[in-house]
């Protein structure tokens, strides 16, 4: 079915590579993996809040605006493809930026996507311990309102129908690429953190009458609202795709076992799935949304939860700039002494 027509501001490298993990499958002696590069959409390093910010940011040029808000953790994904979106696009952006995660390595305050940031330009405002990140970008626009901006606000992750459309339209790529490799995946799986990505992808996939499972790996601790966001997100962009009567709620499938003690805060697996997506398929994944994800499903593939003779699909959703704020976690291929 051809997606209906929506305002787009180009942004994306697609369609993505839809690689088999041949290496890593037989490691595992689970179902065959395949993985959709969303990494490789190319804006600022990549990710998959690019092709959100394609509708998001044609509704922002749409409304006249001349600036975009939006706001994230210090480490941020989001927010560094929407400062380079809106540079693409010849828009002032400003970011409110959470200190949302206790990490100790000096780096998590100076590289990785804040370094990004800072190159890209956007005008960063720190969220007060004391206030929400939603308060504080009310604030932002209000502040911009009154010296004669026209701000637009998007919300954080991308997380809203408009936003949903970017996933909403990967579906059917996603499909397209299976159907021409002569492949038929029986779950994709991808990490799920505002719910936007995932709930995107389910009404997009309802679009094409497409039975695909789509489960998605709580990046967090435990969050029993995630599949809620992951609803209202399918649900609202299904609206927009004039999708009648189409309840997805029962299609949201959330696992919260493998987000560890907080969000941000690495576990064990993760940091054996870094190695073992590096070491068998030279894929470099996230400590924070991918890395997380992976893990859940290598122990799942490990467990049996796959028939083996289905495939899988992992939608990489980008982050690796993440990975510069955890240099801790990393060996070193050089001793301390060489000089």
């Amino acid at each position: 079915m051809q997606f209906p027509e929506f305002p787009k501001f180009p942004l994306a490298h697609l369609p993505t590579p839809l690689e088999p993990l041949d290496r890593l499958s037989e490691a595992l002696g689970g179902p065959r993996i395949f993985i959709k590069r969303d990494d490789c959409t190319g804006l600022a390093l990549g990710g998959n809040k690019t092709r959100k910010l394609e509708y998001l940011i044609a509704d922002a040029l749409k409304a006249g605006a001349d600036t975009v808000i939006t706001a994230g953790g210090l480490q941020s994904n989001h927010v560094r493809q929407t400062a380079a979106a809106a540079n693409k696009a010849g828009l002032a952006c400003h970011l409110v930026l959470q200190r949302k995660v206790a990490w100790g390595d000096a780096a998590y305050d100076e590289s990785g996507n804040l370094l990004l940031d800072s190159l890209l330009g956007a005008v960063p405002h720190l969220c007060p311990a004391d206030a929400t990140r939603e308060a504080e970008m009310g604030r932002v626009e209000q502040e911009l309102k009154d010296a004669g901006a026209n701000p637009y606000v998007i919300p954080v992750g991308g997380a809203n129908a408009i936003g949903g459309l970017g996933y909403a339209a990967a579906a059917g790529e996603l499909l397209d690429q299976a159907e021409g490799l002569g492949v038929a995946f029986g779950h994709v799986v991808l990490g799920s953190g505002t719910g936007s990505t995932q709930g995107g992808l389910l009404a997009g996939l309802a679009l094409h009458n497409s039975s695909l499972k789509v489960l998605g790996m709580n990046v967090e601790a435990p969050s029993p609202d995630l599949a809620h966001k992951v609803a209202d997100v399918a649900a609202s962009t299904a609206e927009l795709l004039q999708l009648a009567d189409a309840d997805l709620s029962a299609r949201v499938s959330v696992n919260g076992d493998y987000g560890g003690e907080a969000y941000g805060i690495p576990t064990e697996k993760m940091v054996e799935a870094l190695h073992l997506a590096a070491r068998t398929e030279g894929i470099v994944l996230d400590p924070v949304y991918t890395g997380k994800a992976f893990s859940g499903l290598i122990d799942l593939v490990r467990t049996g939860a796959f028939p083996a003779d289905e495939p899988v699909v992992f939608i990489h959703t980008g982050g690796a700039p993440g990975a510069f704020a955890y240099p801790s976690l990393f060996d070193r291929l050089l001793p301390a002494d060489s000089p």
